[in-house]
């Protein structure tokens, strides 16, 4: 090593002679060096050299400029000194990063990075005795300064009021009290992964503290650790990785952070104008809170790893108001981020993932504001307010949740706005126990129970959003669930478009809930509420159904393309239904059945493909001021022991009768107007007996009794799909069966001379005239073969989505 140092002083001499005589005199001797010594000669002589001597040398000639710039050369010194096996760009204060230096834009990066780092102390145990006792071998480095603790070098520097850099050199730095309260910089220095080589931890304090006057401080690229001696009796709960108090804001960069105590927190931001960026760090596997930010702290925390920690990955509480942007923040061991007691925040970009509880707790009047996320695979749920907390959540994918992916509950009233929930394992937004909340313009779909869900007297604002393709329902109200549910687009989810039960009163208005593969929207058992100005259609069931007790008022719907009915009411429902327009149903428009006592009033009720309104099994209502016409059976049809009760209603222009009534059913009939209605105005069976008083009754077409005048089979004028109510007849020479029934005509011509017999006046079609018997009609021509004759309408299909619960 002597021989060594000695070859280097003597290279440095000749050397600088070389310059000096280049200067003052052009000998030949000076010629050849400069022009005619060969490059890698040459290398070799300046590979002896430190940079200070390698700039002078660059000054001599073109060619020693190009030469005293080789990357190789500087790489040497570079590794010497820093020991990065990457350049480290200090472009400007508080920014540092490693280039790859092929691909970096400079020819040269390593010397690049040497002027820009090389004014600063280094910590390098052990090596600062061998460096002061050694100045000739070191000359030109005396702007750097060595020490051998961390302690001493920001005892040294801040002494000496040097405003440098930091440099702390590979090795594990233990107990030592780095209380930081000026700006200096800090920055790890070893060979590959920095942050692995260099490692600062402590066992009985806080590692790092950051107190007023160290803003713009910087620490950088090591891993900072706070290991307790389990064994040891002190309390630790104030003690943590990095301890970041009043009104100072430094810079950690890059850090990896890890703290085994089971108390406190690993960084802990508190107090009044505390404000530190911290950037690029990885918090994990700490064994409580990651991030903890209280007391009116702030900050700025982006691209951060922070997973697996014990407790909460990320704490705010206090007025505590960070801005968090791109983290990852996952596989935490609780919540992935919890904002209690008045926490605030803004989360930006985060992506947020199974975590064993929610991946965001809000709680306690925290009012984070999360923006753009990503909150998915929660091994609970995705999001979860509750005890009067708020927040606003806006533009975040909330999927793939093992529960609801937003939770909502005790008095919690938050923003949920533009957010996309979906996949859930069970429901997409679910509101209990006296939650409220706004809801506004999200896309909720695919999730495994219902899109909302509204329950134990909670009442949110449900306003613009996409609720579709369910595997369960659309929205769900049951408990004593209130709300307002109003302009959203509710589709083609599994059971009903929306249900209301046990006891709920939500108000659904302006709302489009179409195409669902059962009912649009469900009242059951003691459901309330209000329904009006909704377009509900397209469903495989009815667009409403009504049960049980259940009693909502249903106004100035338009209710239309439902493949089994408009509107069924049945089991004891009731209801009051106004105003509506209801058409272009597959089957009855209105249906009421089982003691069900509904009002109708002022409804359109019209372009039905089977009949308006369809009373029977005991119902009942009151039906009061409706316009129904243009319907393909009877305006109203009503049979099996039912009585309600029809007043000043306009029947007509129906392709059929304009008020049936069979089955030992009564009505009261006041007022009516039946006019214009192809088969008739009323039509009553055998044995039924009605209370009638001012009804109008004119200008029908009357085709039944015009066909039985000219001695058509009636058949003619119904085909298998009407039902005409008139004498019907049985053969019993032909072998009817109680199934069957034949016109008068058909009796008269077709049969003559056959054993008939009367059977009633009711609803029939003809079944001589179907070709449904063994002798052919000879009044109907061509038969069209059908079944039996029904003497009712096809009863509407029940919903069966309580068996789906």
């Amino acid at each position: 090593m002597h021989h060594l140092l000695m070859l280097s002083e003597t290279v440095c001499v000749c050397v600088c002679v070389c310059v000096c005589v280049c200067v003052c005199v052009a000998a030949p001797a000076e010629q050849y060096l400069q022009q005619k010594l060969p490059d890698e000669v040459v290398l070799k002589i300046f590979s002896y050299l430190l940079e200070q001597d390698l700039c002078q040398t660059a000054c001599v000639c073109k060619r020693f400029s190009q030469l005293a710039n080789d990357p190789i050369l500087w790489k040497r010194l570079y590794m010497e000194v820093f020991e990065y096996t990457r350049p480290m760009m200090h472009p400007e204060p508080g920014k540092f990063y490693q280039v790859s230096p092929e691909e970096h834009d400079h020819p040269n990066p390593w010397k690049d990075s040497f002027q820009q780092l090389y004014k600063g102390a280094h910590v390098k145990p052990g090596f600062a005795e061998h460096f002061y006792s050694n100045p000739g071998r070191y000359k030109g480095r005396e702007n750097m300064l060595y020490y051998d603790t961390i302690e001493d070098a920001l005892g040294g520097v801040q002494e000496a009021h040097f405003e440098g850099l930091i440099f702390v050199h590979s090795g594990i730095y233990t107990d030592e009290w780095i209380y930081i309260e000026s700006p200096i910089t800090m920055i790890g220095a070893a060979p590959g992964k920095v942050s692995d080589k260099v490692v600062i931890e402590n066992t009985r304090d806080s590692t790092f503290v950051f107190m007023e006057g160290s803003e713009d401080a910087y620490v950088g690229y090591m891993t900072i650790r706070f290991n307790p001696d389990d064994k040891s009796a002190q309390h630790h709960n104030a003690h943590h990785c990095l301890e970041i108090t009043v009104n100072c804001s430094p810079n950690i960069d890059h850090c990896i952070i890890r703290s085994t105590c089971t108390v406190g927190s690993a960084v802990c931001v508190s107090g009044q104008g505390a404000c530190p960026s911290i950037k690029h760090c990885n918090i994990s596997d700490c064994e409580n809170v990651g991030l903890y930010i209280t007391d009116h702290a702030q900050g700025i925390y982006e691209d951060n790893e922070i997973s697996n920690n014990a407790l909460a990955g990320i704490w705010v509480k206090n007025h505590g108001n960070p801005i968090i942007r791109r983290n990852h923040i996952h596989h935490g061991r609780d919540v992935g981020v919890f904002t209690f007691d008045h926490g605030m925040g803004y989360f930006e970009s985060c992506n947020i993932h199974r975590n064993r509880i929610a991946g965001f707790e809000v709680k306690a009047y925290a009012n984070p504001t999360v923006v753009r996320c990503e909150i998915h695979h929660g091994q609970t749920g995705g999001i979860y307010v509750h005890e009067k907390g708020r927040g606003q959540f806006i533009e975040n994918k909330i999927y793939a949740n093992n529960f609801a992916g937003v939770w909502i509950t005790s008095n919690s009233d938050p923003t949920i706005r533009g957010n996309a929930i979906f996949n859930g394992n069970q429901g997409g937004v679910y509101i209990f126990g006296d939650g409220r909340g706004l809801i506004e313009g999200n896309d909720i779909h695919g999730n495994a129970l219902a899109g909302i869900q509204i329950r134990t007297n909670s009442c949110p604002i449900v306003r613009h959003n996409k609720i579709h393709d369910g595997q369960h329902g659309g929205i769900y109200v049951h408990e004593k669930g209130q709300g307002v549910i109003e302009e959203n687009e509710v589709y083609s989810n599994t059971l009903a478009g929306v249900w209301v039960t046990t006891g709920s009163t939500p108000v659904l208005r302006r709302n489009r809930i179409h195409s669902g593969k059962q009912v649009g929207v469900y009242f059951y058992d003691n459901g309330h509420g209000v329904l009006e100005d909704n377009d509900i259609y397209n469903h495989m069931y009815s667009g409403v159904q009504i049960r049980t007790g259940s009693n909502p008022k249903i106004r100035r719907n338009k209710i239309w393309g439902g493949q089994n009915g408009g509107i069924l009411v049945y089991n004891s429902g009731l209801g009051f239904i106004e105003d509506n327009e209801i058409f272009d149903n597959a089957m009855a428009g209105v249906w009421i059945k089982t003691d069900s006592n509904p009002t109708l009033r002022r409804n359109k009720i019209h372009d039905g493909r089977d009949g308006g309104i369809c009373i029977f099994n005991g119902g009942r209502g009151l039906l009061e001021e409706n316009d129904i016409f243009r319907n393909a059976q009877a305006g109203v049809l009503i049979s099996t022991n039912s009585h309600p009760v029809l007043r000043k209603n306009r029947i007509f222009d129906g392709f059929a009768a304009g008020i049936e009534i069979t089955n030992h059913a009564t009505a009261t009939l006041e007022g009516n107007q039946i006019f214009n209605n192809r088969f008739g105005g009323l039509f009553l069976a055998s044995g039924v007996n009605v209370t009638m008083k001012d009804n109008k009754i004119l200008n029908n077409q009357d085709a039944i009794e015009k066909a039985v005048s000219r001695g058509q089979c009636l058949y003619k004028i119904s085909s298998y799909t009407s039902y005409p109510m008139h004498d019907f007849y049985r053969c019993h020479t032909c072998n009817t069966t109680d199934r069957n029934a034949i016109c008068v005509n058909c009796i008269k011509k077709c049969h003559q001379g056959h054993d008939v017999e009367f059977i009633r006046h009711d609803r029939f079609f003809c079944d001589c005239g179907a070709g449904t018997l063994s002798n052919p009609c000879t009044l109907a021509g061509e038969p069209t073969h059908d079944t039996d004759t029904l003497y009712d309408s096809a009863p509407p299909i029940e919903s069966n989505t309580l068996q789906h619960n």
